[in-house]
């Protein structure tokens, strides 16, 4: 479908949109049809496959599964359309990524961010965007769950995770204020950023009480900061976001605490989003996997130019260059802040450390963290080259799944997948971020359908024997008499 001028004047609309979707995976066959043999264990029964997250490399996952006759179940903590962090720890106006990325979309034109947005404002203002807002994302996300029927449960608490060595994965979830266990043949961790852990929290803030200081990533009401002298350590993107939102809600001022003595310029990371290494990083050496990802750690990734100015256009913010804190002293209602500039007298202090991967902060995985086996005992980097983020990265198989430290000691274990952010080390970003998302589902999804094969070939092969359906029926033709025939064309040559 062209967009012709008419349509920047007068968008089409969401249902004028859906009516276009709909054609398009009817067209692709989308969803395929269900083919995996269906099991009960214990009298219940076992899911194909069930998904913990349905933010948007869930819903992408479920998108992906569905092309292959694969109907997931996704599992979600939070209340319906709250999903992922967009709409509660996300602090940025807008996203990072080029808006002319298609996401999940899947290849589906009329899946993508800029199909929704067109239908609803048309082609002038699609042209007029500079960067998606954060909560529009968070709609489109919405609207890409309801319009793909990904099955979600929400308000679904995941509180305990056990293998089992006949290949079912018990899972045990809260919900409606009652425990119980699901069981899948195949879990997949759609977890996110800090999907295997969670905040990074620095030594310096042992002893402070809690309401002195916030992580970034922490849900607040950056309005009871009004007022306040704050300090925020870090300068990465929610390090700005999170300075740029505590002046917005009217702190006295900002104190940026910058370990650098400047801010890194370029993002490294964009040199690397090349097909090569999206569908590649699995397959090169373990060398290069580590030098990638160490040397975009090491360099740092600045934050976006909006969000820097957001920050930088407020009279009362403060860039502390060569401030990385040393030590945090309550002194009665205030927090003494000792950096090599000096100490900064504080009333709160947000710290913008990213996060760790940090099993014991996922105390539903306790069952498996023991033998998951990592990056640590598999490659050890040279002097300098030390990263303890990549050291603590699970070590993954071909298909995203966690490997015995110990060969036996956990059967079942490669039936859980590691779709989220501690999988780049293995498999490069392309379980979680926007720009790869559609590729790490599909490679996932795609596995995923061998391996049910494989796993059920006998009975497969059984249904290939006993499959019946007959493409004639017998009346297509008029059986000749052989005889006949022969004697009529010796007597055609003859004459």
């Amino acid at each position: 479908m062209s967009i012709s001028a008419s349509t920047a004047s007068q968008p089409l609309g969401l249902a004028a949109l859906e009516e276009r979707l709909r054609d398009d995976l009817l067209t692709l066959g989308w969803p395929a049809k269900a083919w995996i043999p269906s099991f009960t264990r214990n009298n219940q029964p076992v899911h194909d496959v069930i998904v913990i997250g349905a933010g948007q490399a869930g819903l992408a996952l479920s998108m992906a599964l569905k092309q292959v006759g694969i109907t997931p179940v996704l599992l979600d903590k939070s209340p319906l359309d709250m999903e992922g962090p967009w709409a509660t720890t996300a602090r940025m106006e807008t996203l990072r990524s080029p808006k002319e990325l298609t996401g999940p979309a899947m290849g589906i034109a009329s899946l993508t961010f800029r199909a929704w947005f067109i239908a609803q404002f048309g082609l002038q203002a699609w042209t007029a965007l500079d960067k998606i807002p954060r909560l529009q994302w968070m709609d489109y996300l919405r609207w890409y769950r309801r319009v793909t029927q990904a099955d979600v449960r929400n308000s679904h608490e995941v509180l305990a995770v056990r293998p089992q060595a006949d290949g079912v994965v018990e899972v045990d979830v809260r919900a409606d204020g009652q425990v119980q266990t699901w069981q899948t043949r195949r879990l997949v961790l759609a977890t996110g950023r800090d999907g295997l852990g969670g905040a990074q929290l620095p030594a310096f803030l042992q002893g402070v009480d809690r309401k002195f200081w916030a992580h970034s990533s922490d849900e607040m009401d950056y309005a009871t900061l009004a007022g306040k002298h704050v300090g925020v350590v870090g300068a990465g993107a929610s390090a700005m976001d999170s300075a740029a939102t505590a002046l917005e809600n009217a702190a006295a001022s900002v104190d940026m605490l910058v370990r650098r003595k400047e801010l890194p310029r370029i993002n490294k990371s964009k040199g690397s989003g090349v097909p090569g290494l999206t569908h590649g990083q699995y397959l090169l050496a373990d060398e290069w996997k580590w030098r990638i990802r160490h040397y975009i750690n090491a360099q740092q990734v600045p934050p976006p130019h909006g969000s820097t100015l957001r920050v930088s256009r407020h009279a009362n913010a403060h860039f502390n260059f060569g401030c990385a804190v040393q030590s945090v002293e309550q002194a009665g209602d205030k927090l003494h802040v000792s950096t090599p500039g000096g100490v900064f007298v504080l009333d709160f202090l947000i710290v913008s450390t990213g996060f760790a991967i940090d099993w014991s902060l996922r105390p539903e995985f306790a069952d498996i963290a023991p033998h998951v086996k990592l990056w640590n005992t598999r490659f050890t980097p040279e002097a300098g080259d030390e990263d303890a983020e990549l050291s603590a990265s699970p070590d993954l198989g071909p298909l995203f799944e966690f490997q015995e430290n110990t060969p036996g000691q956990q059967p079942g274990l490669n039936h859980i997948h590691c779709f989220c952010y501690p999988a780049a080390l293995s498999h490069g970003t392309v379980s979680g971020d926007i720009p790869a998302i559609s590729d790490g589902a599909r490679k996932l999804a795609q596995g995923l359908a061998s391996l049910f094969y494989r796993d059920d070939i006998a009975q497969h092969f059984a249904q290939l024997q006993s499959y019946a359906e007959p493409e004639l029926d017998g009346t297509e033709w008029t059986p000749a008499n052989p005889a006949e025939r022969v004697q009529a064309l010796s007597q055609s040559h003859r004459i």
